[in-house]
């Protein structure tokens, strides 16, 4: 059993990474601004602002997993955060598990990633800032962390929840599709991607892409 602290534990993807690890029987602390609607049971939750709590949750983690959204109080900070909870992780002696977006992704090897070309006005800066991320990790974390940046696929959203069904591809950064086109994964089964590697780890300091 490991203690794993999920930064953003209320929102979409992180309440399906609560739920996961939980079942999974881990020891799971999730930090939000906001309280849950629908409490996991035996999981510690801390309402809070992430710098007010994060040195003092992740002191003893064996995993930290940043899932924030760059948005309203964090746009534009997500960066900083970041690089504070990845300093703290590698301080702990803890594996650092951060969620990007789709666009992190390259559609194919070599290629520029999706963030370096045109993406819609209205989800640029996120999609810069999730990226801005991303090149954090892979230029200025320390030698010594153990780090995984994690993209989901471009159908990915609580506007597409999905089901559990256990099921999933786990790639680099290459965008994965399905035979038909698509790209998607329900939260639940992202989750489960990540539990997995969590658990049996098979990629370090690296860029992954999940989907169906």
């Amino acid at each position: 059993m490991a203690r794993i602290v999920v930064f953003g534990g209320t929102g979409y993807t992180g309440g399906n990474l609560v739920r996961e690890a939980a079942l999974r029987g881990h020891q799971v602390v999730s930090v939000s601004r906001s309280a849950p609607q629908d409490p996991v049971d035996d999981v510690q939750y801390e309402v809070d602002d992430v710098e007010s709590v994060a040195a003092r949750v992740i002191a003893d983690a064996d995993v930290v997993i940043a899932s924030i959204s760059p948005r309203g109080a964090m746009t534009g900070r997500l960066v900083d955060v970041y690089r504070r909870l990845a300093g703290l992780a590698d301080h702990a002696g803890a594996r650092y598990v951060q969620i990007g977006g789709f666009n992190s992704l390259r559609p194919e090897p070599a290629a520029p990633r999706f963030a370096e070309g045109e993406i819609p006005e209205e989800y640029r800066a996120e999609a810069l800032e999730g990226e801005a991320t991303r090149a954090m990790l892979e230029s200025d974390a320390p030698d010594s962390l153990d780090w995984l940046f994690v993209s989901p696929p471009a159908e990915y959203g609580v506007w597409a929840p999905g089901e559990r069904t256990g099921q999933y591809r786990l790639g680099d950064d290459v965008a994965l599709f399905a035979p038909d086109g698509s790209s998607r994964i329900s939260g639940a089964d992202l989750a489960v991607a990540v539990l997995d590697e969590i658990e049996n780890p098979t990629r370090h300091r690296a860029h992954v892409g999940v989907a169906y």
